[in-house]
Order: structure tokens, then C-alpha cells, then sequence
């Protein structure tokens, strides 16, 4: 096993080095500011004639943070306060400045370039009528009503400066709390379901819902000015392109960083547009394009970059697919073959089945890094369940008596596993191949958070951008692609079963 885990990190990292000497690996996180800076940052390189590669809305705080550790990307934009709470948490003190953590950064190797001019911090807001309603103006006065509803995004509600910390400096009683997708909560404010939730001081909602931002009385937030994370290594290898990142200082105050925001969430205009904008009149000239990671959009036609990310989609499950197919069946006919022992594989088939999907993908990070190699990894792991499960208990479902059969005429093992077990099982394996494939169709989507691309792109940037076409662009195709995949081993079952021994 650790030669095979040193192999796959060797391969990995060939790929990686040539990337790594020849383009600027641009991340951000999953929510539109964040993917604005990422823009704005690969094309300040670019300009610089850096080759910059963009891997738009990667996920979280702390994944970001991993890969830029684990050298799969150069820089990211992030806040102080998240530095402080999250990154550093009780190495910095309390509302830490650039210039106290930029020390404590070096020494973990990585830098910092900013502030870039805005303080885009946290805040709890509700809708006017209804703060008005209650007569909230204040956090302090959220504890007088316990029946209110809050819904906070996901990672705010494990945050130390999120709602663990702040329910415990208010004394807040609410219990009716849940997570969910930031710029989801939106619409629950805005339906009547939540009453609150987590706002980004910047935010293009807070005016187009009319919402009253509370007063932060106590004092809970910390400053969130905006920065530039990157490896310090980076800097030598790109040195013209930090040169050009460090003149970004300054360049963003709030009232420019809320208006970009308005400009692609209310606007609907793209991402990359907004930043090219941005970058244009701060220097007067329009910024060479930054190249798209995996699964990122381009300027295409819709039917071009649907069938793309299709083709993205279909690789990641049919390799995934295949590998499993082939450690699998193995496992399968040994778990059949040795009850014992076949109780141990299906157990531990059966609980990599239980760890959750996006948990999964994340636990890949450390060892294969992002892209599409840990999307297909974990696929092949979830792949494993239904196609073991299913070869053993075809072949335990195969009558002992012609097997004895078979032994009396005096063919070998191999030949009555071959000839007559697997034959009269095949309508069950294919059944379970079939679970398989469909279960990967779908679970692939999450890919896209990691930076795999496919289908799930789509979905999660039109969530994230509120436009239902575009999370349709990737919601059909992937159902459309479930049915198709289930259509097909339809299709290989009447063929090779005959109708007797159809499951």
C-alpha cells in the first residue's frame, strides 16, 4: 500500500512541477467576491506576462488554506479576521492587522500581499419590515425574541467568530437554527422561512432585499480587510506577476468592491468581465486573459461548453467506474468463497460507503491533491459497495448442487467459477455495476467543489450567482446522463442475461 500511495503522489506530482514552472495557480473560495479577487489577481499576472491559471470557487476557508500548504496552489484571497480565527486561532491575537500576521504567516512559508482597501466583515442581518416589526435594531436585542429563525451559512456555523461565538457573547437563546448555502439564505430571508442570517459586509443584497444590517453592539466581529495569501516560494518563480499583485494595495474600497458584487450578482454579468473592468481602470489598458481551471467557464457557445463539461462529467465517472469494476469483482468472488473473510470486505466496504461525500473528497486533498484525481478516487471508493455486494451474492446465490455437478465431472474451480458461477450470476453483478454507475452520475457533481469540474460547475455557480438557467445548464445534462447510463446497462443485461435469470 505505500508503495502504490508513493507512486500515485509521484505521478501526481509531474504534472503539478511542469504547472508550477510555467503558470501562477490562482484560487478563491466558493462565493462571488471571492472568485471577483481570484479574477482580478490572475489577470493583474497575466499582465505582468505571467501565465495565471484561475480555479474559480474551489471551496472553503480551510480547504483553500490546505492546498495552498500542499503546494496545489500559488494564492488566494482571503480576511484577516478569517486568518486570525481560523488559520491562526490562538496564535494571533484578537482583530490581528496585516502587520501582525504577516510574521506569524512567514514562518509557516507564506506571505501576504494587501490590504487591498475594503473591511468586508461579518454581520447578522433581517429583512427592515421584519426588524422593524420586532423592534431589532441591535444584536444584543436578537435574545429578547427566542422564536426567530435563523439559517447561517454552512461554514459560519462552526466558525469561532461565527455563531458558536457569537451566541455565546449575546446570550442568544434561539435554538431553530440551521446551515445552508450563503447566498441561499437569501432567498429564505426574503420568503418569510429564516428571519436572520450571516451577512459579508459588501454584500449587493443588503440593498436590493432591503435588509437592516444590526448593530454589532458588543463588539463581536473582528476586521475583515481583505488580502492577498500566497506561498513564498511563489514569489521567486513569479516574480514579475507579485511585483504587479503588490500594486493591487489600496486599489479596492468597499464602495467598488459592493458595486462589482452588484455587477454579477444583479446584474448577471460575468465574473471575468467584472474583474477585466476593474483591472482596466486601474491601469488603463485591457488585461491579457487569464486561463480557466478545470471545469471553469469560458466564453463559448452554451451547447459547446454543456457538452465539454459533459465529457468532463463522463471521464470522471467512467474511470472511477472501471477501477472499481476491477478491484471489486476480486473482492466480490473472495467474499463469496471464504464467508469469513467475506464478512470483514463487505464491512469495510460498507463503511468507506457511510463516510459523507464531501467529507470524502476532502480527505483526499492531503494525499492527491485537487482536480480531478481525488473526484475519481473517491468516486472508485463509493463504487465499491453495490458491485461487491451484488458478485457476492450472485455467486452465493448460484444452487451448491451444480457445483457439485460440475466438481463430479471434473472440471477445476477456475473453469466452474468461469462456466457456470459467473454466467448464472451476471444478471446480479450487472445489476450492481449498474447501482454503481447511476450513484457516480450524480455524486460527481460534487467534483466541482474541488476543483474536478463536469456537471456539478454549473450547479453550484448558479446557486452561487442565484440564476436558475445555469444551474439547469448542469442539472439537466447530469439527469439526462443518469438515464442514459441506466438505459445503456438495460440494454447489456438483455443482451448477455438470458430473460430466466434476469434479476
Amino acid at each position: 500500500m505505500r508503495m502504490k500511495s508513493g507512486v500515485l503522489l509521484a505521478l501526481l506530482a509531474l504534472p503539478r512541477t511542469a504547472s508550477a514552472a510555467d503558470e501562477l495557480r490562482v484560487a478563491s473560495k466558493s462565493f462571488t467576491e471571492s472568485v471577483i479577487l481570484g479574477e482580478i489577481a490572475a489577470l493583474t499576472a497575466s499582465g505582468a506576462g505571467v501565465p495565471a491559471q484561475h480555479r474559480r470557487a474551489l471551496g472553503g476557508t480551510r480547504l483553500c488554506w490546505d492546498a495552498l500548504l500542499a503546494g496545489q496552489i500559488d494564492v488566494y484571497p482571503d480576511y484577516t479576521g478569517t486568518l486570525t480565527e481560523e488559520i491562526l486561532r490562538g496564535a494571533a491575537p484578537a482583530g490581528a492587522d496585516v502587520a501582525t500576521l504577516r510574521p506569524l504567516l512567514r514562518a509557516r512559508g507564506v506571505g501576504l500581499i494587501g490590504p487591498l482597501g475594503f473591511d468586508n466583515t461579518y454581520a447578522i442581518g433581517m429583512r427592515a419590515a421584519r426588524a422593524a416589526e420586532k423592534n431589532i435594531r441591535t444584536l444584543s436585542e436578537l435574545a429578547r425574541h427566542p422564536d426567530l429563525r435563523f439559517g447561517f451559512s454552512n461554514e459560519f456555523m462552526n466558525r469561532r467568530d461565527g455563531w458558536p461565538g457569537l451566541a455565546a457573547r449575546y446570550g442568544l437563546p434561539q435554538t431553530a437554527v440551521q446551515g445552508l448555502d450563503h447566498d441561499l439564505a437569501y432567498r429564505g430571508l426574503v420568503d418569510g422561512s429564516l428571519d436572520a442570517t450571516d451577512l459579508y459586509q459588501t454584500d449587493a443584497e443588503i440593498r436590493r432585499y432591503d435588509l437592516r444590517v444590526l448593530a454589532d453592539d458588543r463588539g463581536f466581529f473582528p476586521r475583515y480587510e481583505a488580502v492577498l495569501v500566497h506561498r513564498l516560494d511563489a514569489e521567486a518563480r513569479f516574480a514579475p506577476a507579485f511585483t504587479a499583485l503588490q500594486h493591487l494595495t489600496g486599489t479596492i474600497d468597499a464602495a467598488t468592491m459592493t458595486g462589482m458584487n452588484a455587477d454579477a450578482k444583479l446584474n448577471k454579468m460575468p465574473e471575468a468581465a467584472v474583474a477585466a473592468n476593474f483591472v482596466a481602470r486601474t491601469t488603463g489598458r485591457s488585461p491579457s486573459p487569464a486561463t480557466a481551471g478545470p471545469g471553469a467557464p469560458h466564453d463559448e457557445a452554451a451547447a459547446a461548453m454543456i457538452w465539454r463539461r459533459t465529457r468532463e462529467h463522463l471521464a470522471l465517472v467512467a474511470v472511477s467506474l472501471l477501477a472499481a469494476i476491477a478491484i471489486a469483482l476480486p473482492l466480490g468472488i473472495l467474499a463469496a468463497r471464504r464467508p469469513r473473510l467475506g464478512q470483514v470486505v463487505l464491512a469495510a466496504v460498507g463503511v468507506v460507503q457511510t463516510i459523507p461525500s464531501l467529507a470524502l473528497l476532502v480527505f483526499m486533498i492531503p494525499l492527491l491533491g485537487i482536480g480531478a484525481l481525488p473526484a475519481t478516487a473517491a468516486l472508485f471508493l463509493y463504487s465499491l459497495l453495490p458491485i461487491v455486494r451484488n458478485t457476492h451474492a450472485g455467486l452465493r446465490g448460484v444452487s451448491p448442487s451444480l457445483r457439485d455437478s460440475a466438481q463430479a465431472l471434473g472440471l477445476p474451480p477456475l473453469a466452474i467459477l468461469w462456466q457456470i458461477e459467473l454466467p448464472l450470476a451476471l444478471g446480479t453483478i450487472l445489476a450492481g455495476i449498474k447501482s454503481a454507475a447511476v450513484i457516480n452520475v450524480g455524486t460527481a457533481t460534487l467534483g466541482a467543489l474541488i476543483g474536478a469540474g463536469g456537471l456539478g460547475q454549473p450547479i453550484f455557480t448558479g446557486i452561487r450567482l442565484d440564476d436558475l438557467p445555469l444551474i439547469l445548464e448542469g442539472a439537466l445534462p447530469a439527469s439526462l446522463l443518469a438515464l442514459a447510463v441506466q438505459g445503456v446497462f438495460d440494454l447489456l443485461e438483455r443482451v448477455l442475461v438470458p430473460r430466466g435469470l434476469r434479476p
